[in-house]
């Protein structure tokens, strides 16, 4: 589970049950932008300051393998740019994420700036992990629905699988879910095939 914050008297962060700091306090991206930059990585939650630790190394193999998958189709088709985390996503005064991955496309590029991405991006990939797994698959997601996000990958590292959400479609469910021999389309990647098994290979 990760851990909440609220901050103390002295600017201090401190440990707190969340909802006991959901009752206290809701941090904005104001208090979040006064975190050192060195140190943990942190994401602003619905107001909510939570520190993960550092991914594993199979969670950075995937991240790695569907980011060359999608830069090696974006070099043929430069339709938007691709990021890897750590790289600050505002989505409101109350949610700063930083998603695995995330890509914004040309026609939306006015969202990027020096200090990350003002506004939703078109899709985001958010890789499982045991500290984030509920985040990324409740508050994360809700926030990505509501934020106008198109589409979401939620890639689970134990079960091999990649639940895909187009949340024009459906804002709770995914509208697939595909297993590691799967091969798929995306609507933020015209074109492309996406290869599970490359992208769980280790």
């Amino acid at each position: 589970m990760s851990n909440a914050f609220v901050i103390d008297e002295e600017g201090r962060p401190c440990d707190t049950d969340y909802m006991e700091l959901r009752e206290s306090v809701l941090l904005t991206d104001d208090d979040y932008r006064l975190f050192p930059e060195a140190g943990p990585r942190f994401q602003l939650i619905e107001g909510g300051l939570y520190m993960s630790p550092s991914p594993s190394r199979y969670h950075q193999a995937i991240a790695r393998n569907i980011t060359y998958l999608l830069m090696k189709h974006l070099e043929r088709n430069p339709i938007g740019e691709v990021f890897q985390a750590p790289l600050d996503v505002y989505l409101g005064r109350h949610d700063v994420f930083q998603p695995d991955i995330l890509f914004v496309s040309c026609g939306r590029k006015g969202i990027l700036a020096e200090d990350g991405v003002h506004g939703a991006p078109d899709a985001v990939v958010e890789i499982l992990s045991p500290a984030t797994a509920r985040l990324d698959r409740e508050s994360k997601l809700k926030v990505y629905a509501r934020s106008g996000v198109r589409e979401m990958w939620i890639v689970d590292p134990n079960s091999k699988t990649i639940s895909v959400f187009e949340f024009d479609r459906d804002v709770a469910n995914p509208i697939a879910v595909h297993g590691a021999t799967s091969s798929f389309a995306s609507i933020s990647f015209p074109g492309l095939m996406i290869d599970a098994e490359a992208v769980f290979r280790s």
